[in-house]
């Protein structure tokens, strides 16, 4: 079955939710808050501004990022006001981990990785209207402020065993790296955001992810006691595999949604992978199809999962949303070629260059033969065995199938490689020359 480009649902809450926190809830990107029905109330009513923070301690956004950028456009959809907040201080630092002390980037390198993700928030969210976004920098408030103040200001409304008690810390207390205080005090460092955010702006809501909880709740509980006022705080859950598996940059499997550390080719697939069991709960949290449309493709899962036509749909909108629609559509005439139904010749270069570096591949010289690239690749484990595939008419190089063995590569593709194919499925790309 031939795959189609569908465009992109265009960034809409389901109007058949009577609460933007009803349709959070359903979509299960709720998995711990503050008081629920004060929440529902408040994002029922007039509007509030929220804020999410991302710090830079890599060079791009990853997959659990995108969790919160889906979701502050949700609640800036029903009409809410969003801070988006690129941690140009507590990127300095670093979140702990749960086993092992961060290496501190340098102060250019976090600069530089401060606009990087600036860049990308900006993408997901609107600066047009009574509710436009803005993007804030927590160095702002933290550079000007001098530690015997801070301690003074903010320090002394913390307790040692309040802190202590916190899943981050506790983890990090009970292992062999033990936590120094720089990474100790970074609750604090996010609580004070918050403080500072409901003081500048009026920020009555903090989102993140369900691992933050405890540097949420720092910035509630810091609120309450300067300020006498109750705020709030939701954590969405971790994305995990059917198989507990969990996505990130701790576990060095993270899907970046930078172009050049995560091709758009590379990150369509991740998502046309998309096991069964997993996939309508991704549809409800990574796309804006309503509550009909995915439970339309829960039935197809259930009745044709073969046709994997949720696997697509999901693929489609969650690269649109991220890599725009010409490069969605360049991935999928990429895939579709791969699998001969489509044109090779008429791909984009770079488009078909990031779809082989998924696949087997080598590097190889004009002077290759066919049957030696088969090897090169690992499509075959020696030359006797290349040769009977050809003699077989098992092989084909760009879709022409090979009939003298001693054919060599061409390299004629777009961005000079060529595409070896042993059997109906099983293929492999050559770079010919310099990669």
């Amino acid at each position: 079955m031939s795959e189609t480009i569908v465009s992109a649902t265009a960034p809409a809450n389901d109007p058949t939710f009577e609460n933007v926190w009803d349709e959070i809830v359903w979509r299960g990107l709720v998995h711990v808050s503050t008081d629920q029905e004060a929440l529902r109330a408040l994002l029922a009513g007039d509007p509030i501004t929220y804020y999410c923070g991302f710090d830079p301690t890599a060079a791009s956004l990853h997959l659990g990022n995108l969790v919160q950028l889906i979701l502050l456009r949700r609640l800036q959809l029903a009409g809410h006001k969003p801070l988006g907040l690129v941690g140009g201080s507590t990127g300095l630092i670093g979140d702990p981990r749960p086993t092992a002390e961060r290496t501190l980037n340098t102060r250019e390198t976090v600069e530089e990785w401060v606009g990087n993700l600036r860049a990308q928030v900006e993408r997901f969210l609107s600066f047009d209207g009574d509710n436009a976004a803005r993007i804030v920098n927590n160095l702002d408030w933290t550079a000007p402020l001098s530690a015997i103040d801070f301690l003074r200001e903010i320090g002394k409304h913390y307790r040692v065993g309040t802190m202590l008690k916190k899943d981050a810390v506790a983890a990090r207390l009970n292992s062999d790296a033990g936590i120094s205080y720089t990474e100790f005090s970074y609750q604090i460092l996010q609580g004070f955001d918050y403080l500072e955010l409901h003081r500048q702006y009026d920020c009555v809501l903090q989102t993140g992810g369900s691992d933050q909880w405890g540097n949420l709740t720092s910035g509630t509980d810091l609120i309450h006691r300067v300020e006498g006022r109750s705020v709030h705080a939701i954590g969405t859950p971790l994305i995990t595999n059917s198989d507990g598996t969990k996505f990130g940059k701790s576990e060095g499997n993270a899907i970046w949604l930078d172009a050049e550390m995560c091709s758009p080719y590379a990150f369509y697939q991740f998502w046309l992978n998309t096991d069964d069991r997993d996939v309508v709960e991704r549809l409800k949290i990574f796309t804006f199809l309503t509550r009909a449309e995915i439970d339309e493709y829960e039935r197809l899962v259930e009745v044709e999962p073969y046709r994997r036509a949720a696997q697509r749909r999901l693929a489609e909108e969650v690269t649109t949303l991220v890599h725009g629609t010409d490069a969605t559509a360049s991935v999928i005439a990429a895939s579709e070629a791969l699998f001969g139904q489509g044109d090779l010749t008429a791909l984009d270069p770079s488009v078909l260059r990031s779809a082989l570096r998924e696949l087997p591949n080598a590097e190889v010289s004009l002077d290759t033969s066919v049957a030696q690239a088969l090897v090169e690749t690992g499509l075959v484990q020696s030359l006797s065995e290349a040769r009977r595939a050809v003699a077989q008419g098992g092989v084909t190089l760009d879709g022409q199938r090979v009939t003298d063995e001693g054919a060599f590569v061409t390299g004629t593709l777009p961005g000079g490689v060529s595409v070896l194919r042993r059997g109906k499925k099983t293929l492999a790309g050559v770079f010919v020359g310099e990669r």
